[in-house]
């Protein structure tokens, strides 16, 4: 079982960026971006079901759109009207189990003001 986060990167405020995650290993299941902050907990950003339900933090709503290609096993993260308080790193995880059994490794988003 892997997964493997992308599009990450530098960016000002008001851009917007891509993050992708390529799962492998397991079946099609809940998924879930969650970033972490420094000095702040992990938490989740969105999440979408296996049929395409979605949920999004109140602090990403409006902004993020997460989304799922299950042919592919790619779950992505578009991020729009970027702020830097967006600023973190940025996992993907499997919703399966509570907590999720599996990690991405992460990919950084810092956006500057």
């Amino acid at each position: 079982v892997q997964l493997v986060e992308s599009g990450g990167g530098w960016v000002q405020a008001g851009d917007s960026l891509r993050l992708s995650c390529a799962a492998s290993g397991f079946s099609i299941v809940p998924m879930g971006w969650y970033r972490q902050a420094p000095g702040k907990e992990r938490a989740l950003v969105a999440a979408i079901s296996s049929g395409g339900n979605t949920y999004y933090a109140d602090s990403v709503k409006g902004r993020f759109t997460i989304s799922r290609d299950n042919a592919k096993h790619t779950v992505y993260l578009q991020m729009s009207s970027l702020k830097p308080e967006d600023t973190a790193m940025y996992y993907c995880a499997d919703l399966a189990t509570n907590p999720p059994t599996y990690w991405g490794q992460g990919t950084q988003v810092t956006v500057s003001s």
